[in-house]
């Protein structure tokens, strides 16, 4: 439950530890970014020591690199290709099973995944963002998701007000970042020699009361506040905040979308890192003595062929068909849905496509940025 008002502490950096140890002590298992196959990763975090101190990510259109920053901060950069999707809609889960009696009928039932309290370290405010739609997707529709829905009860956040996006992030022009206002238990802003600890929900203030905490200085909420301006700032991409949906509909033809096609692989990386896709392929996993089966369910990309598969036809067969569809959803008729743009400005799909293609980019061109109705 989210306080009236939330409080705020100065927390040392030597002090950090005691975070991860409160949450240990209250039951729940860790995740964190940490360095792994160079990139920043979420997996178990048990110390401090495993967090990526002293990086920096320089990140560019079909580009990702780590580097030694020079400093001692735990959190200047901006994101690695996880977001916190797969922690809540997993890869892949059986959602149901089915056994056969002796006397042939079938019995069916379902599978709730076994879950534990888990608390995610140093979630971007674009991440949050992209949360709050899921749960808009998965719980608030007439039939809640109960794979999610399990996950999600026992999820607590700290999220990291970010102060050093990259050259693909533009989450200040979508109104998703770069500060955490919403949605997190307890958000830190790094700052040189510690953190600025607020709490925002009741179990946030839990945790906090148990750090030793010391007062926030005026320059110390000063430095925060410059961190978070300059993070604004520094974007240079940016995307439409209002409802494009009238004009991509009115480019279905536009000749961008062959230039694109002539460049994009219909890899699905774009979909795969995008912390908002939850598009899915269901399938049966049969015993071979025919005795049961467990019914699954995996993502799946709208660049697939077989994701526009219908009764022996496939509506999108080439990759032109494919982006459009993927971008005038994302973009325009996601608002019908979820009332907003289904792109946090998260810079992923751009960072993480082979050939470097750009959202933000594209969209201008298409839906020509001269027309501002």
């Amino acid at each position: 439950m989210t306080i009236a008002s939330p409080t705020t502490g100065f927390l040392l950096r030597s002090r950090l530890q005691s975070l991860l140890d409160i949450l240990h002590q209250d039951g729940y298992t860790c995740i964190g970014p940490q360095l792994r196959d160079n990139v920043i990763h979420y997996d178990v975090l048990d110390s401090v020591d495993r967090l990526p101190q002293g990086l920096s990510d320089q990140q560019a259109p079909g580009h990702y690199q780590l580097s030694p920053a020079g400093h001692q901060r735990y959190f200047a950069w901006a994101n690695g290709p996880q977001a916190l999707k797969p922690l809540l809609f997993a890869p892949r889960e059986a959602l149901w099973q089915s056994q056969a009696d002796t006397d042939g009928r079938l019995r069916f039932s379902e599978i709730i995944p076994a879950t534990e309290p888990i608390a995610v370290i140093g979630v971007r405010a674009c991440d949050i963002a992209a949360l709050t739609i899921h749960d808009k997707h998965f719980l608030q529709q007439a039939y809640p998701d109960p794979c999610y829905q399990a996950r999600r009860e026992k999820l607590l956040l700290v999220a990291v007000n970010c102060s050093h996006p990259a050259d693909t992030c533009f989450c200040a022009s979508t109104g998703d970042g770069p500060h955490v206002s919403y949605g997190y238990d307890l958000a830190l802003s790094e700052l040189d020699d510690g953190f600025i600890v607020e709490a925002h929900t009741e179990k946030g203030l839990s945790i906090q009361s148990r750090l030793e905490l010391d007062t926030v200085t005026a320059a110390q909420r000063e430095t925060a506040h410059a961190d978070n301006l300059h993070a604004a700032q520094q974007q240079t991409r940016s995307l439409p905040a209002r409802n494009l949906q009238r004009l991509l509909f009115e480019n279905l033809e536009h000749p961008r979308w062959e230039d694109i096609a002539r460049r994009c692989l219909s890899c699905g990386n774009c979909t795969s890192v995008c912390p908002t896709c939850f598009c899915h392929s269901e399938f049966d996993d049969a015993a071979l003595d025919g005795s049961s089966s467990n019914h699954y369910r995996q993502w799946d990309s709208c660049f697939n062929q077989g994701h526009s598969y219908i009764h022996g036809i496939t509506i999108r067969s080439d990759t032109r068909l494919r982006y459009r569809q993927w971008l005038t959803h994302k973009l325009g008729s996601w608002h019908e849905q979820y009332g907003r743009s289904g792109c946090v400005g998260c810079g992923r799909c751009i960072s993480w496509c082979p050939v470097g293609i750009d959202l933000t980019e594209e969209a201008a061109i298409i839906c020509d940025e001269q027309d501002h109705a």
